[in-house]
C-alpha cells in the first residue's frame, strides 16, 4: 500500500535523495577545507582568508540544499498522507452499512488522523534518512583514508550503536501500537459524547463519561509511560557512544599530533567528522522510532482498507428502464442481521406510480425493507427488483438516486440551508430549493432565519427543532426527484398542529411517484392507497385502512399500539420542542 505510492512519487523522491547527495559533499567537504587551512596557515604561512572564503562557499551550499532537501521532503510526504487520506476516506464511503454498523467512529477517525500523521512522519525521513546514511559512509571513507587508527578509534561505538537502536526497535514497537490503539479508543468516547451530548445531558450523565473518559486517559498515560520509558532508557546510549568517540579522537589524535605523525589540520577535521557524526547516528535513531510508529499506524490502516465491500457495483451493470416511476417487487425475499431472521420469505409487490404503508409491531422489519431496496444491505434468499431490474444489476449510484430516502433519525450537515436541501443535487438553483422548501413546508420558518436560505446549521442541524429539520430532509428528498420516495416515519418530529400541511405537501411530492411508506404513527398511514401488514416476517394482511381495521384483529392491535405511542408523544410534547 504505502510502497505503491512511494513507487508514483519516485521521480521527486529521487531528486530529494540527489539534493541530499550534494548536501552531503558540502558537508563533507567543509571539515577537509578546515584541515587544509589550518595546515598551510601553520606550515608555510599561507592567507587563510582564501579558504574561508571557500568554506563560507561550502557553507552556503550546505545552507541552500539543505532547504531543499527538507522542502522536497515533506513535500512529498503530505503528499503521500493526502493520497492515504483520500483512499482510505473513498474506502470507508464505499464499504457496506453493515460494517459501519459494528465499527466504531472514533476509531475510524484515529485512523484518518493520527495514524496517517505517523505515516507521513516516517515518509519525510526517507530523503532525509538516506542523505544521512550517506554522510555517514563518507565521513567513515575519508577518516580511513586520512588515518586508519584513529579512524577505528572514532567507530568502534558504532557497534554498539547498531545494537542498542535495533534493540530499541525490537521494544518500542509494540509500545506504541498499544499507544496508538488507547489514543483509537480514548477518540471514540469523545466522539460518542460530542455526538450524543443531548441524551448525556438529558440522563445527566456527565459523571459517567468523565469516568470513561479518565479510564481511557489513565490508559493512554499508562502505555505512553511504558514507552517514554523504554525511549528515556535507550536514547542516551545513542547519544552518549557517539560522544565518546569524540573524547577517543581527542585523546590518541592529541598524542599523534604532539609525537609529528598527525598534522593539526588533521585532527580538527577528525574532531569535525566525528561531530559530523553524531547528529545523522542520532535521526537515524529517530528514523527506527518513526519507522515502528508508521509500522504500526500502516497495520490498523490496512485493516480498513484491507475490509472487503459486501455491497458492491455489478461487473456489467443494466440501466433503469425509462419513466417517472419504477414498480418494487420482493421475491422470496429473506433477510436478518443476526442469526435471527427479520424477514422470511416476503414478498412484496408496489405498481409504479403506487403508495403503499408498510404497517407491522416494533422490530417487524419495516424499515429493513427500505434498507435492502437502497442495499444497504442484500437479502441471503430471495430477490428484490426496481422496475423490473434486479438491484444486485444496477450500479449503486443509479439505484440511490432513483430512490429517494426521508429517514426517521434525521441528519443534516455543517453547512447553509440551501446546500442542506441541495445535498443529492448540488447544482440545483435557489428558485427548485425554495420551490422544494415549500412542498415540504418549510419556506417559511427558513425565511425567519437571521440569513434566510443562507443561514449556516449548527453540527447535525440541531441548532433548528425537530421538526425543521425533519421538513428540511423532505425537501432534501424532493429535489433529488427520485422514482420512489421511501418515508421512513418522516414527520415523526413535525408539530402535530401543522403535521396536516406536511401531509397536504407530502401528497404533492408522492404524484407520479412510487412511495413506499414505512408507517410508525396512524396519521402516516393515510398518505397511502394501500396498507400492507407486516407480522413474523411477511405480509399477513393487505388492503385499505379501513379494510383492515374490519377483517384483521392482528392490524387492530398493531394500530392500537401506534395510537397509544402517539398520544404519549403529543402528551409529552405538545409542540415542536427540538429535542430528536
Amino acid at each position: 500500500m504505502l510502497w505503491r505510492l512511494l513507487v508514483r512519487q519516485r521521480a521527486a523522491l529521487a531528486l530529494a535523495i540527489a539534493v541530499g547527495l550534494v548536501w552531503t559533499a558540502a558537508k563533507v567537504a567543509v571539515p577537509q577545507l578546515t584541515r587544509l587551512a589550518v595546515d598551510r596557515g601553520i606550515s608555510v604561512g599561507d592567507s587563510v582568508g582564501w579558504w574561508a572564503g571557500l568554506i563560507i562557499v561550502a557553507g552556503v551550499i550546505t545552507g541552500v540544499f539543505t532547504a531543499t532537501r527538507r522542502y522536497l521532503a515533506f513535500r512529498e510526504s503530505r503528499l503521500t498522507e493526502t493520497r492515504l487520506r483520500e483512499q482510505l476516506f473513498n474506502h470507508i464511503l464505499s464499504l457496506h452499512v453493515g460494517y459501519h454498523d459494528r465499527a466504531q467512529t472514533g476509531q475510524l477517525m484515529s485512523r484518518s488522523s493520527s495514524d496517517l500523521n505517523q505515516i507521513q512522519a516516517f515518509v519525510v525521513m526517507i530523503p532525509l534518512t538516506v542523505s544521512n546514511i550517506a554522510l555517514i559512509m563518507a565521513v567513515i571513507v575519508v577518516m580511513v583514508l586520512t588515518d586508519p587508527l584513529l579512524a577505528l578509534v572514532a567507530l568502534a561505538p558504532l557497534p554498539f550503536v547498531n545494537w542498542t537502536a535495533r534493540r530499541f526497535s525490537q521494544r518500542i514497537h509494540p509500545a506504541v501500537l498499544a499507544v496508538q490503539a488507547e489514543q483509537a479508543q480514548l477518540a471514540t468516547v469523545v466522539e460518542e459524547s460530542i455526538a450524543g451530548v443531548r441524551v448525556v445531558k438529558g440522563f445527566g450523565a456527565e459523571e459517567v463519561m468523565n469516568a470513561r473518559l479518565e479510564t481511557e486517559a489513565g490508559d493512554i498515560a499508562r502505555v505512553s509511560l511504558d514507552a517514554a520509558a523504554l525511549r528515556a532508557t535507550y536514547l542516551p546510549l545513542l547519544e552518549l557512544l557517539p560522544t565518546l568517540a569524540v573524547v577517543g579522537v581527542l585523546g590518541v589524535g592529541g598524542m599523534q599530533v604532539l609525537n609529528g605523525s598527525l598534522s593539526v589540520g588533521a585532527l580538527v577535521a577528525f574532531s569535525f567528522y566525528v561531530a559530523l557524526l553524531i547528529w545523522p547516528l542520532r535521526t537515524i535513531a529517530m528514523t527506527v522510532a518513526f519507522a515502528q510508529r508508521a509500522a504500526a499506524a500502516l497495520i490498523r490502516v490496512h485493516e480498513v482498507l484491507g475490509a472487503v465491500p459486501a455491497v458492491v457495483d455489478p461487473t456489467d451493470p443494466v440501466p433503469l428502464p425509462p419513466g417517472r416511476a419504477a414498480e418494487i417487487r420482493f421475491e422470496a425475499v429473506e433477510f436478518g442481521y443476526g442469526s435471527e431472521p427479520v424477514l422470511r420469505g416476503l414478498d412484496l409487490h408496489i405498481e409504479a406510480g403506487s403508495s403503499v404503508a408498510i404497517v407491522g409491531a416494533t422490530g417487524s422489519g419495516k424499515s429493513t425493507i427500505a434498507r435492502l431496496l437502497l442495499r444497504f444491505y442484500d437479502p441471503e434468499h430471495g430477490s428484490i427488483r426496481l422496475g423490473g431490474v434486479d438491484v444486485r444489476d444496477l450500479r449503486l449510484a443509479d439505484l440511490r438516486r432513483s430512490v429517494g430516502v426521508v429517514f426517521e433519525d434525521t441528519l443534516l450537515f455543517s453547512d447553509t440551508v440551501a446546500a442542506n436541501i441541495a445535498f443529492a443535487s448540488p447544482d440545483a438553483d435557489l428558485d427548485t430549493i425554495r420551490a422544494a422548501a415549500r412542498l415540504a413546508g418549510a419556506d417559511e420558518f427558513i425565511g425567519e432565519l437571521a440569513d434566510g436560505y443562507d443561514t449556516l446549521l449548527g453540527e447535525r442541524g440541531y441548532s433548528l427543532s425537530g421538526g425543521q429539520r425533519q421538513r428540511i430532509a423532505i425537501a432534501r428528498a424532493i429535489v433529488a426527484d427520485p422514482r420512489v420516495l421511501v418515508l421512513d416515519d418522516a414527520t415523526s418530529a413535525v408539530d402535530p398542529t401543522k403535521e396536516h400541511e406536511i401531509r397536504d405537501a407530502m401528497r404533492s411530492v408522492m404524484a407520479d411517484r412510487t412511495t413506499l411508506i414505512i408507517a410508525h404513527r396512524p396519521a402516516t398511514i393515510a398518505l397511502a392507497q394501500r396498507v400492507l401488514l407486516l407480522d413474523d416476517g411477511h405480509i399477513v394482511a393487505a388492503g385499505t385502512d379501513e379494510e383492515l381495521r374490519r377483517s384483521s384483529a392482528r392490524y387492530r392491535e398493531v394500530i392500537a399500539a401506534m395510537d397509544d405511542a402517539d398520544d404519549a408523544r403529543v402528551d409529552q410534547s405538545g409542540a415542536e420542542t427540538g429535542w430528536s
